[in-house]
């Protein structure tokens, strides 16, 4: 290794040496045009105030764009951006050992994910990136509630499911939230570990959104209560929301004692069980009623036409018998 390799090596090592995670809690920001935000990143590092930390933006079908770095807790680094002096200014916060990127001056050529990276010193160096944050602009024509959180509905599985394929489906459903930038998934409800799920898309509803995610539970399972996670930027206190669910054993329990015994009390799953049968209920009547009323005024339509053409037949032959008497008496007088 020659010396000047080495001074380098030892140089990077004494700035970097010591990070070990990067993390971007915020999925996304929303802000009006000519508005300013702030995207922090959390730096664990033994070593945070000689930690070098990046800031890149990526832009829909376009590549990763290196916008700026900060190396020092007491001055920021500031750079140009689109034409435009200072539109982005980079700082690191000692106390809280967080990286701070702001954007001012909000233009809607801005909307992008906006990653921190700093260098990890693993079998090399190796740049090691946060998950990254969307900055939304809010359109200036869209009139939005004052509570733009998630709403969550949760549905549980059918018994049918469950006898029939030893399997239950719980269904997550978020509506009226708004900007679309949601994550969710599932946990056991004492557990750390994300499990398997599926979910739909985005779905813009007026000016909200809303989205389903599913969760399969098998044989093996029932036992266990789950919970659906929904992280969300205006979630209520920033903090994420946390759906429960029952295990599948419960909602079958549920069920059989709905069927055999009527108590005074009512739990929360046994009313949610019967509320949920009575919706499908009524639905399929409500649809039955609109069937039945389509077929009636079809009846009623083609029995008019009907009648219609009868009557005017009855006349034309009324016609064609009193022409064909009187034509007989002319020619018997004659």
């Amino acid at each position: 290794m020659s010396l000047l390799e080495a001074f380098t090596f030892l140089s990077f090592w004494a700035v970097g040496l010591g990070l070990t995670k990067v993390e971007q809690s915020q999925i996304s920001i929303s802000a009006e045009v000519k508005k300013s935000i702030d995207i922090h990143c959390k730096i664990t590092s033994s070593n945070f105030e000689g930690e070098y930390i990046h800031w890149y933006r990526r832009k829909t079908y376009e590549a990763l764009e290196h916008l700026i770095y900060v190396s020092s807790t007491k001055s920021p680094a500031q750079a140009n951006l689109g034409g435009k002096k200072n539109k982005i200014e980079a700082r690191k916060d000692s106390q809280t050992s967080t990286a701070i990127l702001t954007v001012n001056f909000i233009e809607n050529e801005d909307v992008a994910i906006y990653y921190c990276a700093g260098w990890y010193p693993h079998s090399g160096w190796i740049k090691m990136f946060g998950k990254g944050t969307k900055l939304v602009v809010t359109p200036s024509d869209i009139s939005l509630p004052a509570d733009i959180s998630p709403k969550p509905t949760s549905f549980l599985p059918s018994i049918a499911e469950i006898k029939l394929h030893k399997a239950g489906t719980y269904l997550c459903l978020l509506e009226k939230f708004f900007p679309d930038v949601i994550k969710i998934y599932w946990k056991e409800k004492d557990g750390s570990t994300i499990v398997e799920s599926q979910e739909g898309t985005t779905v813009k509803t007026n000016d909200t959104y809303m989205k389903f995610s599913w969760l399969t539970v098998t044989e093996n399972s029932m036992d266990k209560e789950h919970k659906c996670i929904v992280q969300h930027e205006n979630n209520k206190r920033g903090i994420d929301q946390e759906i429960p669910f029952p295990s599948i054993k419960k909602v079958v329990a549920a069920f059989d004692s709905t069927k055999t015994c009527v108590t005074d009390e009512i739990s929360p799953l046994q009313l949610q069980l019967t509320s949920t049968s009575a919706y499908y209920t009524y639905l399929l009547l409500l649809l039955k009623s609109v069937i039945y009323l389509a077929i009636i005024t079809f009846c009623l339509f083609r029995r008019t036409a009907v009648c219609g053409d009868g009557k005017s037949s009855n006349r034309r032959w009324r016609k064609k018998v009193n022409f064909s008497s009187s034509f007989i008496v002319r020619k018997r007088i004659s």
